[in-house]
């Protein structure tokens, strides 16, 4: 995974920043000059918290468009339009702290055994995207820092699909990928 400077690492996280900002104040969004790397096609998510609490988060497994053009992305869809909170509002800016996960392309994890599935999360504790047809959920490598247990993992991965808590030792596809975390 490519690494990022700190200028591109600061310019990552003012872009997410006035995204949201642009967005509250009805203005529109003033792009800097871009740097090649950050016009490279990348998948991110971008994470909002307050005080430690989730206050959203939204992204994409896949690199769709741009990096730059993906973080603009993900932080109005995370402030705005994640269902699970309401809108951020004006007074909470300043309180919000922003992360932005660059991912990797997810890869089929192949396992013989619930054991070789369980052994090779808890070591490499990657990022997690579990499905069954038609349903899908995906955990971000941060949250094994709350879900450090595998078995607590999955099934909690599984209720986020919305399929039963044991649905990970059912047959679901498992898919791993890793994450470059970029934090204010």
């Amino acid at each position: 995974m490519s690494d990022y400077s700190k200028k591109e690492r600061l310019l990552m996280l003012d872009l997410a920043k006035n995204a949201i900002r642009s967005q509250l104040n009805h203005v529109s969004l003033d792009i800097p000059s871009i740097p090649p790397i950050l016009r490279k096609k990348r998948a991110c998510f971008v994470t909002l918290t307050v005080d430690g609490v989730l206050r959203g988060c939204i992204g994409h497994i896949l690199p769709i468009q741009e990096l730059y053009k993906d973080i603009i992305e993900n932080a109005k869809s995370t402030a705005f339009d994640d269902p699970r909170f309401p809108p951020v509002l004006q007074d909470e800016l300043d309180h919000l702290n922003i992360e932005i996960s660059i991912l990797t392309i997810p890869k089929p994890f192949v396992y013989k055994t619930i054991e070789e599935l369980l052994g090779y999360l808890a070591k490499e504790k990657p990022g997690v995207i579990l499905s069954k047809c038609p349903y899908q959920a995906t955990f971000l490598p941060a949250v094994w820092d709350e879900l450090p247990d595998p078995q607590s993992f999955l099934t909690n991965l599984s209720l986020k699909a919305g399929l039963p808590a044991d649905a990970w030792k059912h047959g679901a596809n498992i898919q791993c990928y890793r994450a470059l975390k970029i934090t204010d």
